[in-house]
């Protein structure tokens, strides 16, 4: 038998499991503390919601589930076999479907608007590389039923506040409007009902940069005028050169261009500079459930975003047919933890790790009073004293031990 897991996927050794149970507590204490619930749903989707929830490019990485017995046997024996029959659910991508399937459900035994928070496993069939795993925990927290540009604020200074007390401190959050994006690409020369697969490029420029959007819209044979429009715009916003109210203008409804100022004006005011609030007008967000502000978080300390997130008015509408505004914010946790391990960062007030060691001169509930009295300063482990300590040591301080407690006439010594 195998034992290593499954390529994209991980086991977690107690080090980095210490870690991360401190930064999802800390995330948590932080989401409670402003007044969000969590909740809890199951990691499989029915596979009609999976393919319906306008996810991007993450629908082509849905792990599908087969169907069973009987129904499995009656798909393949419907020649040709479709693959699309031979599924009936999937593991969900991540944590935004399943909120909007979970409000329309239960929306009558929930507080309104819900402020709700969900950290959990989520899963993507991607090709496993550094930064890129099969299975991830994402820790969300969403406002359902407030469509004003209250919720959008809210939920910058919470999630900024959760990073500020995990101990990062240099992060800006780039704000964006995917209206005023697609009306821009309108105006560049772009299709309108080409847009959602203009995005989904765009989204892919901190990857392949502005190059390699080119070549993908090329290869997309969208509009040679619209392409090198859409180059010379990103080598603007690269230069920091591009207003919101220079984009604005060229927006038909003025209200959205007035949102969007007044969300990171108000971030702004709200952030104390603490962290920075930035216009970033390339900003997409590859899911295409989002029909308004969308939000990321970067730095200069690192490459890449640690969370990001936007407003989906559109999607508990279809299971209930009623609109039902929604905005919601994810920490990248997995990329925050690993941040943390690079640093080698140290928990704040963590207890020194102790090593009570004995052997049967010395009766077993001694040996539990004792290691609680150590515990009024050390994080104490209980270890039966091995014939060649040596080797035990050493293993101990691989896992941390810094002190060592041993049984001398019945008096307990530390060293």
């Amino acid at each position: 038998m195998k034992t290593n897991a499954l390529k994209g996927m991980k086991d977690i050794l107690p080090a980095e499991q210490k870690l991360r149970d401190y930064v999802q507590g800390k995330i948590l204490e932080t989401y409670r503390a402003s007044g969000f619930e969590r909740i809890s749903t199951p990691m499989l989707e029915d596979a009609e919601n999976l393919d319906k929830s306008d996810g991007g490019d993450n629908l082509n990485l849905i792990f599908k589930v087969l169907k069973r017995g009987d129904k499995l046997e009656a798909a393949l024996a419907n020649q040709p076999v479709d693959e699309k029959n031979l599924s009936d659910m999937g593991l969900r991508y991540d944590l935004t479907l399943p909120l909007t399937r979970f409000f329309a459900a239960n929306r009558n035994e929930l507080q309104f608007p819900f402020k709700v928070i969900q950290t959990d496993r989520v899963y993507r069939a991607e090709r496993p590389q550094k930064g890129r795993s099969r299975e991830f925990v994402q820790c969300d927290i969403d406002i359902l039923g407030d469509s004003s540009c209250n919720a959008e604020v809210e939920l910058i200074d919470v999630t900024a506040r959760a990073l500020l007390n995990i101990g990062f401190d240099n992060f800006v959050i780039n704000i964006n409007d995917r209206r005023i994006l697609r009306n821009m690409l309108e105006n560049m020369g772009f299709a309108a009902d080409t847009l959602d697969s203009v995005c989904i490029t765009f989204d892919k420029m901190d990857k392949i940069g502005a190059e390699g959007v080119e070549a993908e819209l090329t290869e997309k044979a969208m509009p040679a005028v619209a392409i090198k429009a859409l180059v010379a715009f990103i080598k603007e916003a690269e230069c920091g050169e591009i207003s919101v109210d220079a984009v604005a203008s060229k927006c038909a409804d003025a209200s959205i261009a007035n949102d969007l100022k007044y969300i990171i004006s108000t971030a702004e005011k709200i952030s104390g500079g603490k962290y920075k609030i930035n216009y970033a007008p390339s900003l997409v967000r590859g899911q295409g459930y989002y029909t308004g502000v969308v939000f990321e978080i970067g730095s200069p300390d690192f490459s890449g975003a640690v969370g990001g997130g936007g407003r989906y008015d559109n999607l508990i509408g279809k299971f209930i047919g009623q609109q039902v505004p929604a905005v919601g914010f994810s920490i990248g946790f997995e990329r925050i933890c690993s941040i943390l391990l690079e640093k080698n960062y140290k928990i704040p007030g963590d207890k020194e790790k102790c090593a009570l060691l004995y052997d049967d001169s010395i009766e077993f509930p001694v040996v539990i009073a004792e290691a609680e009295k150590l515990r009024a300063n050390y994080a104490v482990t209980i270890l039966k004293k091995a014939k060649k300590p040596g080797p035990q040591y050493d293993m101990l301080e691989k896992q941390g031990y810094t002190k060592f407690a041993t049984f001398k006439d019945g008096t307990v010594f530390i060293k």
